[in-house]
């Protein structure tokens, strides 16, 4: 078995998001500083995957659920994940941790720990570097309910296809992928962060 290298605390994780139980698998490549916390990648996880935050979350590590404790918003026995960072969980390369979003659809993220880089001066992070397959949408029914979808949009007599596409819009496209337009977003929201606190 390989020796995992231990990674330091001020590097740039590199992780990689894939949507468990996608076949092909529907994932995203991440650079982010080590030492975010879980809410602020809960925060880029939607963002990054396309979800729209409108449902509850929580990170699972080692049989430990972190999330919101709020009591409207969240799971009250978690342990609150503004105060957790990501590298107080993950310390070595091949460290996952499990990320699950809307209990009700179930959409489960493994998050693997690839390795740490060093901090680029001229990079701005978080950054997304690769990736593939656009996110379900929200409340299409969690894993059966996405193929049955995709199903439909491939098959003209399928018996329900104009009524999704009338739900989906014609717009979605299940193959979108683009990290420049994920990044566009990321970034422009940390300016606009930036412009309101200043």
């Amino acid at each position: 078995m390989p020796i995992q290298r231990k990674i330091s605390s001020t590097e740039i994780y590199q992780i990689k998001v894939t949507l468990l139980r996608t076949a092909p698998p529907i994932w995203r490549r991440l650079l982010v500083p080590s030492d975010i916390t879980l809410a602020d990648l809960h925060d880029l996880l939607q963002l990054a995957m396309g979800w729209t935050d409108s449902h509850l979350h929580e990170f699972l590590f080692r049989g430990q659920h972190y999330g919101p404790t709020h009591p409207e918003r969240g799971v009250t026995e978690a342990i609150d994940e503004r105060k957790v960072r990501l590298n107080q969980l993950l310390s070595r390369e091949g460290a996952k941790i499990v990320y699950t979003y809307d209990f009700g659809d179930g959409w489960e993220h493994g998050i693997v720990l690839e390795k740490g880089l060093p901090v680029e001066p001229n990079m701005a992070y978080p950054l997304c570097s690769g990736g593939r397959g656009a996110c379900p949408p929200e409340d299409c029914g969690g894993l059966g309910g996405f193929y049955n979808l995709l199903e439909a949009l491939q098959n003209p007599r399928h018996p329900q296809r104009e009524e999704l596409l009338e739900w989906l819009g014609e717009d979605y496209d299940p193959e979108k992928f683009s990290s420049e337009e994920i990044n566009r977003i990321l970034h422009g929201r940390k300016r606009r962060a930036a412009r309101s606190s200043g």
